[in-house]
């Protein structure tokens, strides 16, 4: 064990930690984390159009009756999330390079913008209609893929251009503000040039080609071994001191957007609840596996609470189950500790790849409703999955039933833990 550790902590860690912070990685991360606001704020207008009410009751009717006008709000904020993404991905990589962050974002969402044809329709003036419009099926999830590599491309533009001096420069004593917009003149012509051209008149297909391209990986995730493997590294990483969702979370969370988008596009057209697409999404992690926080450390809290008899697990029970029940898990992770803990680390991996199995399971068999929409993550855990599966009671039972299972899988382990903590306490 302690060869293993010791390689895992001089080979693997710096690697990894080197990952988590390499610069476009990071830059994606923000991009779309930036859009959560957005994304948890407009859902509930799409819950809200889809009420998990009984269709008898009036205000059901209400809902349902005014429905494309409810969702307005969701189609432009989530449906589009990839245009919002694309700017906060440009400004952090702009900004990651010491450039202007405010020109980054905008030659970002320029080149993703350019991957679309507008298309002429012909004036509706009653319904606000004339000359071209944008189709917007690309500009939500589905198009990240294509959003995260023009935002990259066009910030590395802008970089180049800088770090070559092919700019305009303006003599000193103009207006900062001025001076970057004229920096950003050339990256900009070249970034219309280059996108616009393969667009326009190469003919090049973005958006087919690389959602071609992806669809294997956009598949793959949403599988049970996929699952497995995700809940598995992020475990395996967190038990030797490294940030296991920061890792995980920065090459997984694109592709969980698309399943999260694909599920809430096809709830919009009307496909129903227990029929979505997707299994997976990020939610499904968060309400069904990483209950408490990562490794499903809920059933640890619990197991401190109700079963210690050593006076610091009693304690340190105390001081984590009120956290660890809004998903806040760094007091039990560092407290007890399950980094590089031989006895909790096992329990730690193996639980949630056994809630993972449990929850795919029910979802994919139609006992619970598909992830619909992202809820807060600092909610408790029935709560959440509640909302996230559009209203579903029986989400809230299946947390419940995994949080059990949780205690179950902890508990022998947690025994033979508290017991060396209490003989240790004897001897003093």
């Amino acid at each position: 064990m302690k060869a293993f550790i010791d390689l895992i902590e001089n080979k693997l860690a710096g690697p990894m930690t080197v990952l988590a912070n390499q610069r476009h990685l990071r830059a994606i991360r923000d991009g779309i984390i930036a859009t959560l606001p957005l994304i948890i704020v407009g859902s509930f207008f799409l819950i809200a159009g889809n009420p998990p009410l009984p269709q008898g009751w009036s205000i059901t009717k209400f809902l349902v009756e005014n429905a494309p006008k409810i969702v307005l709000p969701f189609r432009m904020s989530m449906s589009i999330m990839t245009l919002y993404a694309t700017f906060g991905i440009g400004y952090s990589l702009a900004k990651s390079y010491d450039l202007d962050g405010l020109s980054g974002g905008i030659l970002a969402t320029l080149a993703f913008l350019l991957t679309f044809t507008p298309v002429s329709v012909p004036a509706d003036l009653d319904a606000g209609v004339s000359g071209f419009v944008l189709a917007m099926g690309n500009l939500g999830g589905s198009g990240m893929f294509v959003g995260i590599i023009t935002s990259l491309l066009a910030v590395e533009f802008f970089r180049l251009s800088d770090k070559s001096g092919f700019k305009i420069s303006m003599p000193e004593g103009v207006p900062p503000s001025v001076s970057r917009s004229f920096e950003a003149l050339v990256p900009t012509a070249v970034i219309m040039l280059f996108f616009g051209g393969l667009t326009y008149w190469v003919g090049f297909n973005w958006h087919t080609v690389v959602s071609n391209f992806m669809a294997p990986f956009v598949k793959a995730t949403d599988s049970l071994p996929s699952v497995l493997f995700i809940s598995f590294l992020n475990s395996f990483f967190w038990v030797f001191g490294i940030h296991g969702s920061s890792i995980v979370g920065n090459l997984a969370r694109p592709i969980w957007q698309v399943l999260l988008d694909g599920n809430a596009q096809a709830l919009l057209e009307g496909v129903s609840a227990s029929n979505l697409p997707h299994i997976a999404p990020e939610p499904f992690f968060q309400w069904f596996v990483y209950i408490g926080g990562s490794g499903a450390t809920i059933g640890l809290a619990i197991c401190m609470v109700l079963f210690s008899k050593s006076a610091y697990s009693k304690s340190l029970g105390k001081a984590v189950i009120g956290p660890s029940l809004f998903n806040i898990n760094e007091p039990v992770i560092f407290g007890a500790p399950i980094v590089l803990n031989p006895i909790l680390m096992i329990p730690f991996v193996v639980a949630p790849m056994v809630l993972s199995a449990i929850a795919w399971f029910a979802v994919s068999l139609n006992f619970v409703n598909k992830i619909q929409v992202i809820a807060p993550w600092t909610l408790p855990g029935p709560i959440g999955a509640f909302i996230a599966t559009g209203g579903d009671f029986r989400a809230a039972i299946l947390n419940i039933v995994l949080v059990i299972v949780s205690v179950l899988i902890f508990y022998p382990f947690f025994k033979s833990y508290d017991k060396g903590l209490l003989e240790e306490e004897l001897n003093k």
